[in-house]
C-alpha cells in the first residue's frame, strides 16, 4: 500500500441540498456561513488538509440562453463571496487550511496581495489563494468587459499578475517590523521598499501597506488542465486541482507536471497534485451503489449537471438530445479541461449519449463507491498506482449535507487512517507546510 497521501474537499458557497430528504433544518439560513464552518470543523477533526472554496462571479445563462437553469437548480447562482467565508472558518478552527478563489481577469494585483495577505495573518498563516483567470464571458460582462481575452492569452495575464503580486509581498522583508521601545520604530524603512512594476498588463508602485503575513506568500492553487494551463501551474503552484480520468490518465498528469517543474527549476515535490473524485460510501456496497443510482436517476439530477457543465463551459448543452452522443468537435473559450473530462466520460470504449456523460460526471474520474473499507482500500491502490499526492473531495452533484459530510469525516477517513493512509494529526503550523511534510 501507498504512503500517506493528502486529502483537500472542493466546494462552493452556494445553498446546501434543500429539496430532499437530507436537507438541514437551518438549510434557509445557508448564507450565513454556519453550515460549512460546522462542515469544516468534522474536516479538522478528520485532519483534512485544506477546503477550498471555488467561486465565479455571474448568473450563468449559457443552458437555454437564460438564467432559469442555474437559478431554478441553485446551480452555481446564488454563489457568495468566498473570502468572507475563509476568514469566518479561520476564526473557528485552529489547523485546517483554507484556500479561496479569486480571479486574475477582475481583482486589481495590489488589491488581492494586500487581501490575501490580511486573510494570511488573521487564519495564522492557514490561507491558500486558488488562482483563476476566470472562464465565462458573461463574468467579463459583469465588469465593464464585452469578453474575456483567448483562453491561452488569459494565461499569459496571469503570469505577469502573478510575479506582480509576489513582488508585492516580497516588498517588506520578512524582519521588518522590529517594533523597538527605545527608538519608537515599529517598522525599518529601509526593510520595506517599492517595486516599480510595470509590464504589458500591469503596473504597479509598492510596496505593500501590510505586514508580511505567516507564510510571507499564501499557499497557492491552481488548476492547469490544458498544455497553457499546466505551464502555469507547474511554476506558480504549491497545489494543482487536478481532474482525470482513469487512474492512468492522471498518473500521466502528475508525470507531465513534475517534468515541467522540474524543468522550470522547481522541486517536482514541492507541488502536490490533488485528484477531484466522489467517494460514495454505506454499510454495505449494495447500499452505496443504490444512492448513487437514486441520484443520477431523476431527470433533476442529470440537468443540473448539464446546467453545471454549461456554466463552466458556456456551451448551451440544452439544444442537444439527451441521448444521442455529443458532436464530437465541441470547443470552447471556457474551461477547456472541464470540457475535455466532462466528453471523456468514464473512459469506457464506445460513444456516450449526453445523459450517460452526465451521469458520468457524477464519479470525478475514478469510481469510489462502496463500504468504508472497501473505497479506503480502491483510494490507496489508485493513489500508488498514480504515485501522489493526495485527494479534493467532491459531492457527487454538488449540493452538500452534512450525511455525505459525516460520511466521509466519520466514515471513509476513520479507515483511511486505520490503514495509514492519510494523517491522524498535525504536525506544522502554515498550510504550505502541512502540503510539504509528506
Amino acid at each position: 500500500m501507498t504512503d500517506k497521501f493528502h486529502l483537500g474537499w472542493f466546494m462552493n458557497f452556494i445553498p446546501p441540498e434543500w429539496d430532499t430528504p437530507w436537507a438541514s433544518p437551518d438549510v434557509a439560513n445557508w448564507s450565513n456561513g454556519r453550515f460549512y464552518v460546522d462542515m469544516a470543523r468534522s474536516m479538522e477533526r478528520a485532519c483534512f488538509d485544506f477546503i477550498m472554496i471555488e467561486d465565479t462571479v455571474m448568473v450563468a445563462d449559457a443552458y437555454g440562453g437564460t438564467m432559469e437553469g442555474s437559478l431554478k437548480n441553485s446551480i452555481f447562482a446564488p454563489k457568495h463571496d468566498p473570502i468572507p467565508l475563509a476568514v469566518l472558518i479561520a476564526a473557528n478552527t485552529s489547523k485546517l487550511g483554507v484556500v479561496a478563489t479569486m480571479s486574475t481577469s477582475f481583482y486589481p494585483p495590489y488589491l488581492l496581495a494586500r487581501l490575501a495577505s490580511t486573510v494570511d495573518s488573521i487564519a495564522g498563516g492557514r490561507f491558500g489563494w486558488n488562482i483563476v483567470s476566470s472562464a465565462e464571458d458573461r463574468a467579463a460582462q459583469n465588469f465593464g468587459l464585452d469578453g474575456l481575452p483567448e483562453h491561452d492569452e488569459r494565461y499569459n495575464v496571469a503570469d505577469e499578475y502573478y510575479d506582480l503580486v509576489c513582488e508585492l509581498w516580497d516588498s517588506w522583508d520578512a524582519d521588518a517590523v522590529v517594533m523597538d521601545r527605545e527608538t519608537h520604530t515599529y517598522a525599518d524603512y529601509k526593510k520595506v521598499r517599492t517595486v516599480d512594476f510595470v509590464g504589458k498588463y500591469f503596473k504597479s508602485r509598492g510596496p505593500l501597506n501590510t505586514i508580511p503575513s505567516p507564510q510571507h506568500k499564501p499557499t497557492i492553487l491552481q488548476a492547469g488542465a490544458s498544455p497553457r494551463g499546466r505551464a502555469f501551474a507547474s511554476r506558480a503552484a504549491d497545489a494543482i486541482v487536478a481532474v482525470g480520468t482513469g487512474v492512468e490518465g492522471m498518473r500521466e498528469y502528475r508525470n507531465d507536471i513534475r517534468k515541467r517543474a522540474a524543468e522550470a527549476g522547481r522541486d517536482p515535490d514541492d507541488i502536490k497534485l490533488m485528484f477531484c473524485v466522489s467517494p460514495v460510501v454505506a454499510a454495505t456496497e449494495a447500499e452505496a451503489r443504490a444512492d448513487i443510482d437514486r441520484l443520477t436517476s431523476t431527470r433533476s439530477y442529470v440537468e443540473k449537471q448539464l446546467v453545471s457543465i454549461a456554466s463552466n463551459t458556456e456551451i448551451d448543452f440544452k439544444q442537444f438530445d439527451w441521448d444521442e452522443p455529443l458532436p464530437a468537435d465541441l470547443t470552447t473559450n471556457g474551461e477547456r479541461g472541464s470540457l475535455e473530462h466532462f466528453m471523456r466520460g468514464d473512459g469506457s470504449p464506445g460513444p456516450k449519449t449526453l445523459r450517460q456523460l452526465a451521469v458520468d460526471w457524477a464519479t470525478t474520474g475514478v469510481e469510489f463507491v462502496g463500504t468504508p473499507e472497501q473505497v479506503a482500500r480502491k483510494m490507496g491502490e489508485a493513489m500508488e498506482e498514480i504515485g501522489g499526492d493526495g485527494f479534493l473531495i467532491m459531492k457527487p452533484g454538488w449540493d452538500l449535507n452534512r450525511n455525505y459530510i459525516a460520511s466521509i469525516t466519520d466514515g471513509l477517513v476513520p479507515e483511511l487512517q486505520r490503514l495509514g493512509l492519510t494523517r491522524t494529526s498535525y504536525n506544522t503550523t502554515t498550510l504550505r507546510e502541512t502540503l510539504r511534510e509528506f
